[in-house]
């Protein structure tokens, strides 16, 4: 669908460059599409680049059913210099020797799987009701609670005396920041992540992602079907009937398996997100979601 179609509703993939916020890239959608409202899952940070989703109009009311996982990001890891931030934007608050290679295998292997992350001071995360990179910010010192994360898999492409590249397959809310300052340590040294670019979220990837350079009021600017990125739920197609009582918020049967569906219509449109419940003769679908206005005809 695009941005002239008759309802402004859909996804919009974003190639982020680094040096600005996922907000920033909020902002400059809403100016491009003339719209308010636009969202995004799965910040980036300022320095990182690629891959950040955006949702505008009804799509944003999608966004907690859309599959973001896993994620996978290419980072440059560099050796020997940490910062207090651990990327490269961080100051320098410790040097340490080159890293020790002989023991690379078994430390990538101890940072696979459900591991234990101690997320960076330069986070999100809440402390004392304050995100941490605002007490950072006033040097004040924190003990944040580690977190426990999933990395999938590693595929070092490449690494010279004191860097390696690599891409990370990995679960939400890891921060690939932590990776590089805990191989550091595993490798008798000290590290921070250099380089991070975010190459795919779920079945989306950044290859078929809008330049952001390119976001400009008047430009052509196609939105994605949201039933692409809702993979993980069953597919429910609701007939007009099935419509009609959407609009109202009543129950339609369910056909297809599954504890959650997104629900679509004859086109392949999405019009909502249902909870399978149990009744006495037919299983059917509650609406938790519904995209459909009730004087609407679909």
């Amino acid at each position: 669908m695009s941005a002239g179609a008759r309802s402004l509703h859909g996804l919009l993939l974003v190639d982020k460059p680094a040096g600005i916020t996922s907000h920033d890239v909020v902002g400059r959608v809403r100016r491009a599409l003339r719209t308010k409202r636009v969202g995004h899952a799965g910040t980036l940070d300022p320095f990182a680049t690629g891959l950040l989703l955006c949702a505008v109009g009804q799509s944003t009311r999608l966004l907690q059913y859309v599959n973001g996982e896993p994620k996978l990001y290419r980072t440059r890891i560099v050796f020997g210099t940490a910062t207090d931030s651990d990327d490269a934007t961080g100051a320098v608050i410790a040097q340490g020797p080159p890293p020790d290679w002989d023991r690379l295998e078994s430390a990538l292997h101890a940072l696979t799987g459900e591991i234990e992350q101690v997320p960076p001071d330069y986070s999100a995360k809440h402390v004392d009701g304050e995100r941490a990179y605002a007490k950072a910010r006033r040097g004040e010192r924190m003990a944040l609670a580690p977190v426990t994360v999933r990395v999938m898999r590693w595929d070092v492409t490449a690494h010279g005396d004191d860097w390696l590249e690599a891409d990370i397959t990995c679960g939400g809310g890891t921060y690939i920041r932590a990776l590089a300052r805990d191989l550091g340590a595993a490798l008798g040294t000290v590290a921070h992540c250099a380089v991070l670019r975010r190459l795919a979220s779920g079945p989306l990837h950044v290859d078929d992602a809008t330049a952001f350079e390119t976001l400009v009021p008047g430009a052509h600017i196609t939105l994605m079907n949201p039933h692409v990125a809702m993979n993980t739920l069953a597919t429910e197609v609701v007939r007009e009937d099935g419509r009609a009582a959407l609009r109202v918020g009543r129950q339609i049967p369910a056909t297809v398996p599954g504890a959650q569906a997104v629900l679509v219509n004859g086109d392949g449109e999405v019009i909502g997100v249902a909870t399978r419940v149990s009744a006495a003769d037919q299983d059917r679908w509650q609406p938790r979601v519904v995209l459909l206005s009730p004087e609407a005809s679909a």
